[in-house]
């Protein structure tokens, strides 16, 4: 009888940007970011390709073997410190030096004051110079999670995504399985919908990150009952805008050739953008409560997070009982031939 591999990938279209306009940062985040521009607007045509930020300090010195000028520089109060030290001359050198590698963009914190030779240099070689209230490392931090979000490689996929008791299960299988009606009995029952039907989902590091399509947001749609506004009829509360994906439930309709997993020892995985993701196969038929189907296995990722193997725990009881079983025959045996040896003496 066949079954279900434990190891598979998700055959999904993954995406990625490949360049953030400047333009763009500064218009998107500048009152996040609480940016100034100290260039003009001219200069903002510029693009950031790389999701890290950089301090060039070992640059100011002249040293540039290893310089990472595709990336954001950062000056906080050290560096400008350190070229407030070494006077006009020295920081005319240094820029002119730096001038011949292309960078995206400048950025001081701490609201410090540009030197005219750097200012000098950007407006020359059209490069933005800009200017954050915010510490180096607020800065560094905010902008950082921004970049790796924007270039994170992500995908939109035919899914939904549901918080059960704190555990984000994303439901997938194949048209009119049922994964809709599953999420509205599951948010009718107090837990929270991310999307349905279209669910944006990123890797950032080593997590899977789900989020409701834009443009559908927390609407659903019921087939012979039309679409529906979640929020509007359900609160608030009955929704979120993102959630991590900790588990993937696969909804498959019943079948007597398919072999399914009966004692859960055995975790399964699905590669999700190379990410891999625990994954639960439910077979469907007529009169199975999915949603209690659901709670459950959302409680059982929670014992197992805290350390808890109930399937493990059950074998293990078992496997004790079996012991015990055969010594307490062995024992009877001992007592039988005990007994026997008596008889004849």
């Amino acid at each position: 009888m066949p079954s279900a591999p434990f190891n598979t990938a998700l055959d999904w279209d993954v995406n990625r940007k490949h360049f953030l306009p400047v333009r763009d940062f500064y218009n998107r985040f500048r009152k996040e970011m609480r940016l100034e521009m100290l260039t003009g607007e001219g200069t903002l045509e510029s693009k950031i390709t790389e999701s890290m930020t950089h301090r060039p300090g070992l640059a100011l010195t002249g040293f540039v073997d290893v310089y990472s000028n595709r990336r954001i520089q950062v000056l906080g109060s050290t560096e400008w410190a350190y070229l407030e030290s070494v006077g006009k001359e020295r920081r005319e050198s240094l820029f002119a030096s730096l001038a011949r590698f292309p960078t995206p963009l400048w950025v001081l914190t701490h609201n410090l004051p540009p030197h005219d030779e750097l200012l000098a240099m950007c407006e020359k070689y059209g490069i933005p110079l800009m200017r954050t209230s915010l510490g180096t490392q607020t800065f560094v931090a905010i902008t950082q999670r921004i970049l790796m979000e924007w270039f994170a490689p992500y995908c939109d996929v035919h899914a939904s995504l549901v918080d059960v008791y704190g555990v984000g299960m994303l439901y997938v299988g194949s048209s009119n399985i049922g994964k809709s009606e599953c999420v509205l009995d599951l948010v009718e029952r107090g837990h929270r919908l991310v999307a349905d039907d279209s669910v944006r989902i990123r890797r950032i590091g080593d997590s899977i990150i789900g989020a409701c399509n834009h443009i559908a947001e927390h609407h659903m749609e019921i087939r012979g009952i039309g679409v529906i506004d979640i929020p509007r009829l359900f609160g608030i509360h009955a929704v979120r805008r993102v959630k991590k994906v900790e588990i993937v439930v696969e909804l498959q309709l019943w079948s007597p050739d398919v072999e399914y997993d009966r004692t859960g020892l055995d975790t399964q995985y699905v590669d999700v953008m190379g990410v891999n993701v625990p994954r639960v196969v439910i077979p469907v038929s007529p009169g199975k409560n999915i949603t209690v189907i659901s709670e459950v296995i959302a409680m059982n990722a929670l014992m197992k997070m805290s350390g808890v193997n109930l399937a493990e725990d059950f074998n293990n009881k078992i496997i004790d009982a079996m012991k015990n079983k055969g010594r307490s025959i062995e024992s009877e045996l001992k007592n039988a031939f005990r007994f026997t040896d008596e008889m004849y003496e």
